[in-house]
C-alpha cells in the first residue's frame, strides 16, 4: 500500500535531498511540496497525505501553529517535524500541537525514514540526540514562537514591552480594555511566559520592539 507525504521546508535544495531518500523507499508517494507554513496548510486540506513531514521555523507562518491547523483540516494526517533544535522546549510544543515524531535536521537522513514508519505503526518517534528534559526560557528561540503569534498579538506585546497601560492599549487599538486583557493572557499562555517582565524580554528577544522604546 503506497503511503502518501506531503514535504514542508523552506530551502528547496533540502526538499530535493528528502525526496530522494524517501523514493528509495519504493512504497512512500511525495504526492506535494510546500516552502511555508501557510502553503502547507492548504496542501495538507486539499491532499490529506497521511504522512506531513514539517519544518519548524518557515517564513509567513511557523511550525507551531502550522500544525495546529493541519490537525484541523487533515485531522487524520501525522505529522513528522524537522528541526534544528536538540532542545527538548521545542519537541514538547510541536507535541502539543499535534506532532507524532520529531527529527532534528541533521540527523534527517538516517532518523526520517524510522520515523515514518514509527508513526504508520501508531508510535511515537524522537531523534536519539534530542536533549532530554525542559530547559530554561533564555535558550528559547524568539523567532519560532514569534510565528506562533496573531499580528494582533504581537501588536498588544509591543505596547505592553513599551509600558503602555491597559487603557492606553484599547485606545491605540480601538477595543476594549477587558480585549486587551484577554490578549495578554493569550501571549502569556502561547509562550509559557507568566509575567508581564518575561514578555518584555520576549518582545526585545524577537525584535517586536527594542530596548528603551
Amino acid at each position: 500500500m503506497t503511503t502518501t507525504v506531503l514535504l514542508v521546508d523552506d530551502h528547496p535544495i533540502f526538499r530535493q535531498g528528502l525526496t530522494l531518500l524517501l523514493r528509495q523507499q519504493g512504497e512512500w508517494q511525495i504526492v506535494g511540496e510546500a516552502g511555508d507554513g501557510e502553503e502547507a496548510i492548504r496542501l495538507a486540506k486539499a491532499l490529506k497525505p497521511q504522512i506531513v513531514v514539517l519544518d519548524v521555523e518557515m517564513p509567513r507562518l511557523g511550525g507551531v501553529e502550522a500544525a495546529r491547523r493541519i490537525r484541523q483540516v487533515a485531522p487524520a494526517t501525522q505529522i513528522i517535524v524537522l528541526s534544528m533544535h536538540g532542545d527538548a522546549y521545542y519537541q514538547e510544543r510541536m507535541f502539543a500541537a499535534g506532532a507524532s515524531a520529531y527529527v532534528l535536521k541533521n540527523e534527517a537522513i538516517d532518523d526520517l525514514v524510522e520515523a515514518i514508519q514509527a508513526v504508520l505503526r501508531g508510535e511515537r518517534f524522537v531523534s536519539p540526540t534530542v536533549t532530554p528534559g525542559r530547559t530554561e526560557a533564555a535558550r528559547r528561540s524568539a523567532t519560532l514562537d514569534q510565528h506562533a503569534l496573531t499580528k494582533r498579538e504581537q501588536d498588544v506585546l509591543r505596547l505592553l514591552a513599551e509600558g503602555q497601560r491597559m487603557r492606553e492599549i484599547a485606545a491605540t487599538l480601538g477595543i476594549s480594555t477587558k480585549t486587551v486583557e484577554t490578549y495578554r493572557s493569550r501571549l502569556m499562555l502561547k509562550l509559557g511566559i507568566d509575567n508581564l517582565p518575561g514578555l518584555v524580554k520576549f518582545a526585545i528577544r524577537a525584535g517586536i520592539t527594542s530596548p528603551g522604546a
